[in-house]
């Protein structure tokens, strides 16, 4: 009873902050390019688990390293980019819904990939979640113009699908401190070269430096990807990696959320079909 409370508190702690980084990447883009806000992200991410980083990596064996460095890549570093990109032309909250694909391509690529076994109620449960995503996304509409920047989103739920399996499989016997401080540690040197060419850092010289959208992104690296990675190495090692995967079905009711708190309507369909991606949440962590 106890592991399943454990396993809930992590699951809504990170839908919480996973779910307001989507707000977070808005506030941030008003001030600086898509890229500079990814890579803020990144190497904040990285600063923020560096001392971290330099206690494990005498302990991990070096044919882990490029499976550590992967998961890096597919877990934050190709995703960050990619979100930012998508968010130049679609707004936080159906980045938020479209994100919520994950737990079926976290399925599709533990069993192609990894050929994992999985029970007949977590695909349900996947499949009620989805139609809710799905019902979600109609309820909400879409800017047909950029419709196709939402790509981009499918495009990083591809990567984290791959990436949970990839932990699931292969770091099972490493702590989440450790996997998370070396992954983000590299993240973060292949993310500072873009920000010295990008000449970042002279625009915070002049009086009207972009501050604001600075402490967005360095928050969102910080808390969305630094403490958030390290709770989310956890929930799949003890959980599992459907269920850790299912936490960006929340994502859309904490982005709906924001957004309600932002002044935009949300009507009783969108109530409902948020109902309808719980239900399918609960039904992939119920006890058989």
């Amino acid at each position: 009873m106890n592991k399943r409370i454990t396993h809930w508190s992590i699951f809504l702690l990170l839908s919480l902050t996973w779910g307001s980084s989507f707000i977070l990447m808005k506030i941030g883009m008003e001030g600086l390019q898509s890229y500079q806000v990814a890579s803020v992200r990144l190497v904040a991410a990285g600063l923020t688990l560096l001392p971290f980083f330099f206690k494990y990596i005498r302990e991990t064996p070096l044919n882990k390293l490029p499976y550590i460095l992967l998961s890096g890549l597919l877990g934050n570093g190709i995703p960050a980019f990619l979100f930012c990109l998508a968010e130049t032309r679609i707004d936080s909250a159906l980045a938020g819904i479209l994100n919520s694909f994950t737990p079926l391509m976290a399925l599709i690529a533990g069993t192609l990939i990894f050929k994992s076994p999985f029970e007949k109620r977590q695909l349900t449960g996947i499949c009620v979640g989805l139609a809710g995503v799905v019902g979600l996304f109609v309820a909400k509409g879409v800017n047909a113009g950029y419709w196709y920047y939402g790509f981009y989103v499918l495009l990083a739920t591809v990567c984290y699908g791959v990436n949970i399996a990839l932990v699931h499989h292969y770091l099972k016997g490493f702590s989440s401190i450790q996997l998370s401080s070396i992954a983000l540690a590299f993240c973060a040197v292949l993310a500072l070269p873009v920000l010295i060419g990008s000449q970042f850092f002279p625009l915070f010289a002049g009086q009207n430096a972009p501050w604001t959208s600075l402490a967005a992104s360095a928050t969102l690296g910080i808390f969305g990807s630094g403490i958030a990675t390290v709770l989310f190495y956890i929930l799949i090692q003890r959980a599992g990696s459907v269920f850790a995967s299912m936490v960006t079905y929340a994502l859309p009711v904490v982005a709906i959320g924001w957004g309600l708190l932002a002044g935009e309507d949300v009507t009783w369909l969108q109530v409902v079909f948020m109902g309808v991606i719980l239900a399918g949440v609960y039904m992939v962590h119920r006890k058989s």
